[in-house]
């Protein structure tokens, strides 16, 4: 934690926080429930379905190293769309890996088991990348090689011939000609082979509407404009809707029919494995209406888009996001976020109407998830239930066994809407199921809360029960300045009451900002005295203010008595860890 004499406050941090930020000395009660700010908002329409579930985004490129790596128990339940894989006999060598792997020709019947399909990547044939030409004869023999290999497997899922990967910089164009032509020799040969198995590219490592105006330009003129078009998103999801619709309106000027848009990579070097980050690729590309769309490939075969720690590795936090993607059945509705980067997500309603699962995440801080139109959901009445939970970003190469509860509690419906309360980790991913009814779960009660970081309790200064007392750390006593009362104030959130005073956990003047101070006051009615607990595991809890959205920590992570308690954006120090134990 940053010191609180040098806050350095982040934009994300003050984006996070709710409109309302209300003096803890202001007379007046303000709502509770106050809602959160629309900047920092998903909101979800139950009501609005705009395609069958296909799980567009959950496939990978390499994601299947051999038949059985990885396992079927793992690859099966995130439902993959589709693999792209080494060209059949392929002699790739990609990210220094020591042996080919990932033929998808051997890897398709594990594929087809998951539901998936596969596309034969051509050039990587070849060993090296960028790929180093030959000669026309030796290409195209091992075009036929190919082709002739896929027909003769009989496998029912080879989706499509992706003819060349990245041609923009990897296409030898003194010794090979231009692409374009040789896109046109490439594409004839293909059918001259095999009539009915669909032709995927241009495979550009970007979107760049001139290069693909140039492209389909000679393409139609030479008559191999391809079936299923294809670029790469490896700089961000900042402008996926912006590209699929610079391409339809392209298609439409050059009079083309719409074809299925592929995008055969996604996600940068650092947003692999981060489920915070790779959410808004899957939610944009189902807004855009994209075919398919498979994770990148940065590190090692059969990761499952580094969703899995290593080639037949443990599950990471993205796996998590990717199977609660995976379980999505029905139909995906409409989602909208508050803006182009921040908080984003993907909903659906199941067939039988009566579950809505949210997968979301990239919000810092105070969040929420709006859900609207439950109204016109027949199976969902006055109540409904709600169940939060998050899964953990703890990098690429560490496994995380589970999703973590946040909370269990029934919402009352207003006006055919709930408004779901969320602290977020930008990294973290997280998952809402709303359904009919379900099992409320409740911390409510009186505890002792310590710090883990310095095994020392939450305390008022000086054992003082005055309005406006400061609270810090302390030496373990028995007294009941060490009590704190957790009662259940609706919607997963809690209200903290020091059991010696009667006086609510707050934020000096309903602060939200980093490094504003905690202090006890009276229940007046402002968010900075609701509070989410989010388990972080091992019994070990995050105390996060519904105000700020940031996390219960301690002055400099201080390990001494009398230490500030304050509040800090949530930057993985273990001052922002608490363990409770019942009085």
């Amino acid at each position: 934690m940053t010191t609180a004499g040098t806050p350095a406050v982040r934009a994300t941090a003050l984006l996070g926080t709710l409109a309302m930020a209300v003096s803890a000395t202001a007379l007046g009660a303000t709502s509770a429930h106050a809602a959160p700010s629309s900047a920092t908002t998903l909101v979800v329409n139950a009501n609005q379905p705009f395609r069958t579930v296909t799980h567009v985004a959950t496939g990978s490129l390499y994601g299947l190293a051999n038949s059985g790596t990885p396992a079927a128990s793992v690859v099966a339940p995130l439902h993959p769309n589709t693999f792209v894989q080494m060209a059949p006999g392929g002699s790739q060598l990609p990210n220094g890996e020591p042996a080919p792997a990932g033929d998808a020709l051997k890897v398709a019947s594990e594929a087809a088991g998951a539901g998936a399909k596969v596309v034969v990547r051509m050039p990587d044939w070849y060993p090296n990348f960028p790929y180093k030409w030959v000669s026309w004869s030796n290409w195209l023999s091992a075009v036929d090689t190919q082709v002739a290999s896929v027909k003769a497997s009989g496998a029912g899922n080879i989706s499509a011939y992706e003819l060349w990967n990245e041609p923009d910089w990897t296409w030898d164009t003194t010794n090979a000609g231009s692409f374009d032509a040789g896109w046109a020799t490439t594409y004839k040969e293909v059918r001259s082979k095999d009539s009915s198995t669909p032709i995927q590219g241009p495979s550009y490592s970007a979107w760049n509407l001139s290069w693909m105006t140039t492209f389909l330009t000679d393409a139609k003129a030479s008559g191999t404009v391809p079936d299923i078009i294809s670029w790469h998103e490896l700089q961000g999801d900042a402008n996926i809707a912006a590209h699929v619709a610079a391409y339809r309106n392209l298609e439409t000027s050059l009079g083309l029919s719409p074809r299925p848009i592929a995008i055969e990579e996604y996600g940068t070097t650092s947003e692999v494995g981060v489920p915070g980050a790779l959410v808004g690729y899957a939610a944009k590309f189902e807004r855009a209406g994209v075919n398919n769309a498979e994770m990148a490939f940065w590190n090692h075969y059969g990761t499952l888009g580094d969703t899995l720690t290593d080639t037949g590795g443990s599950p990471n936090g993205a796996y998590w996001l990717y199977q609660w993607y995976g379980d999505m059945s029905g139909n995906m509705v409409t989602t909208t976020p508050p803006a182009q980067t921040g908080i984003d997500g993907m909903a659906s309603v199941n067939s039988a109407g009566n579950q809505v699962s949210v997968v979301f995440g990239g919000g810092a801080g105070s969040s929420a998830v709006t859900v609207n139109g439950l109204s016109s959901l027949s199976a969902f009445g006055g109540t409904v239930h709600a169940k939060l939970e998050y899964t953990p970003s703890k990098g690429r190469t560490t496994a995380v066994s589970a999703p973590i509860t946040i909370s269990d509690a029934d919402y009352t419906v207003s006006g055919g809407s709930i408004t779901v309360p969320v602290a977020t980790n930008a990294s973290d991913g997280y998952h809402l199921v709303i359904t009919p009814s379900g099992t409320d779960t409740s911390l409510a009660g009186t505890y002792q809360i310590k710090n883990v970081n310095s095994g020392l309790a939450l305390d008022t200064t000086n054992a003082g029960t005055a309005q406006g007392t400061l609270v810090d750390q302390a030496t373990s006593s028995t007294g009941t300045d060490q009590s704190w009362t957790l009662t259940a104030a609706g919607s997963g959130l809690y209200k903290i009451v020091n059991k010696a005073s009667g006086l609510l956990l707050g934020i000096t003047n309903a602060g939200t900002s980093d490094g504003g101070t905690a202090l006890i006051w009276g229940d007046n009615g402002t968010a900075d005295h609701l509070w989410q607990l989010i388990p972080a595991g091992s019994g070990q809890y995050k105390i996060a203010n519904y105000n700020s959205g940031l996390l219960l920590g301690v002055s400099n992570m201080s390990t001494s008595s009398g230490a500030q308690v304050l509040q800090w954006d949530d930057n993985g120090t273990a001052d922002h860890l608490w363990t409770l134990t019942a009085r």
